[in-house]
């Protein structure tokens, strides 16, 4: 392969907003690049993560009408940490309500990790109002994928780190850890509420790339981010992801399979390992699946900005 690609410049915001979506919650969405060009919508991950600018650089800002927004209770939307009404149907209504808020008739969905589960739950929805996906670090909410990374599997690479993450929970309730923490993050207790979010974060933060960033690290445990973080991402997963079924998200492929999809997958991503991409790839043959060799699990890691730049490129004129 030619050398990497890089994410495209930094840019500003076009408008912002806050939209409505029921419930009491109001989501936060921007928009920008070019306002006539083709309509694509970013879905960041955790859940609980929020939206970053970095994100806006996935796409050409010359070619692409770029939306990002905050899913509920993370970010800008409002109220903040809130569990209330939040669920997977939850947000993918408020895509849907976001969508015909902008008067766009379909979109491209590209979203890794968490928001590679919620653009593929929101496509096998509404597939016919998706142009294309595009989906990285694949996570799609099955028990052996949260047993790998909260519950011992990946503490075999970070044993350092595991330590740190387990230490506010009780030897005797280890044998459940995301449920354990669940309790600690919904505590009425405020100081145990966020040391267990700050624990939950730092995790998180200490093992999504192949080398640790100790400025990522700061920011993961950073009181604000962290109890938004960790408050709905364990929220979620103690819920199973509000799926019908274990591997709900694969078992209804079918329902995407006409959709032109790219899978791009980091060979050494720890919180979403190469098994589950390796598995949608299989139920889903159709699409063109990307394997990193020397990346982990962020977005913008060298070879994986590389290949998402090259497929919002390549989709550019669909």
């Amino acid at each position: 392969m030619s050398e990497y690609r890089r994410l495209y410049p930094e840019i500003e915001a076009v408008t912002t907003g806050m939209l409505p979506v029921g419930d009491g919650h109001v989501i936060y969405y921007e928009e920008c690049g070019n306002p006539d060009g083709k309509p694509a919508v970013y879905v960041h991950g955790g859940p609980g993560g929020g939206s970053s600018a970095d994100q806006r650089r996935v796409f050409d800002p010359d070619k692409y009408r770029v939306i990002l927004f905050d899913q509920r209770g993370c970010g800008k939307s409002v109220p903040s940490a809130s569990l209330e009404n939040n669920t997977t149907w939850d947000l993918v209504d408020d895509m849907e309500c976001l969508r015909r808020h902008l008067l766009i008739d379909r979109w491209q969905v590209c979203g890794g990790s968490w928001g590679s589960t919620l653009a593929l739950a929101y496509a096998q929805t509404h597939a016919d109002r998706v142009t294309e996906l595009i989906l990285r670090g694949i996570f799609t909410l099955r028990k052996r994928e949260l047993d790998w990374y909260y519950q011992g599997g990946a503490a075999n690479l970070f044993p350092d780190e595991w330590e740190k993450f387990i230490a506010p929970i009780d030897v005797a309730d280890r044998g459940d850890l995301i449920s354990a923490y669940y309790r600690q993050l919904t505590s009425d207790n405020p100081d145990i509420q966020i040391r267990a979010a700050r624990a939950w974060s730092i995790w998180e933060g200490s093992t999504i790339n192949l080398l640790q960033r100790p400025e990522q690290i700061k920011h993961f445990g950073s009181d604000t981010f962290a109890i938004a973080f960790a408050r709905i991402e364990c929220h979620y997963f103690v819920n199973k992801g509000f799926f019908e079924s274990d591997g709900w998200l694969i078992e209804n492929v079918d329902k995407i399979c006409h959709l032109p999809t790219i899978i791009i997958q980091g060979r050494y991503d720890v919180c979403t390992p190469m098994t589950t991409a390796w598995d949608l790839h299989q139920a889903l043959p159709e699409a063109d699946f990307y394997v990193v060799p020397d990346a982990g699990h962020a977005f913008d890691e060298p070879g994986i900005a590389d290949q998402l730049v090259r497929a919002t490129d390549r989709y550019a004129e669909h």
